[in-house]
């Protein structure tokens, strides 16, 4: 059985799927799902964020409502894992970020994300004397410079 959490995560998934931008009140959403508004606030901040490819726009009064942009293309996101500074690492968290980001794009299949985030674990990158922050970095930008290069030849 899927979360709240999940379930309000694809709703609004499945409104950006033709549109680059929607505004909600995270009122009636929290009313359409019977969960606390903070349980929107939560969604928000953790599935829509801006290495997945999103801004969030918070308006105060006026019912609260929410602004969720969709930024970028399959090239735009490449360009951002490009412009990594490998010296300040990337963590497993923001990796996973990054991967389901080329996911969705569809520069990865499901599979090969999946593969990825195996590889970039703290358990696979063992290594000592190494920072796995900074490994994972460095990984990350070979990967986006291997990807421009097949998104090149489209």
């Amino acid at each position: 059985m899927a979360s709240i959490s999940d379930l309000i995560e694809r709703f609004l998934l499945s409104s950006l799927e033709n549109n680059k931008k929607i505004s909600i009140s995270r009122n009636e959403l929290a009313d359409y799902f019977d969960c606390a508004p903070s349980q929107i606030n939560y969604v928000l901040a953790t599935r829509f964020t801006l290495d997945r490819g999103y801004i969030i726009e918070s308006r105060r009064g006026g019912g609260g409502y929410v602004t969720v942009l969709r930024i970028g293309d399959a090239n735009e996101v490449l360009n951002e894992i490009g412009k990594i500074n490998i010296s300040e690492g990337v963590s497993y968290n923001r990796a996973v970020r990054m991967s389901d980001r080329l996911i969705d794009e569809d520069l990865l299949s499901e599979r090969e994300g999946d593969i990825i985030k195996a590889l970039l674990s703290d358990k696979a990158l063992v290594a000592p004397g190494i920072d796995k922050d900074i490994l994972r970095a460095s990984l990350m930008k070979a990967l986006a410079k291997e990807l421009s290069k097949k998104e090149g030849k489209k």
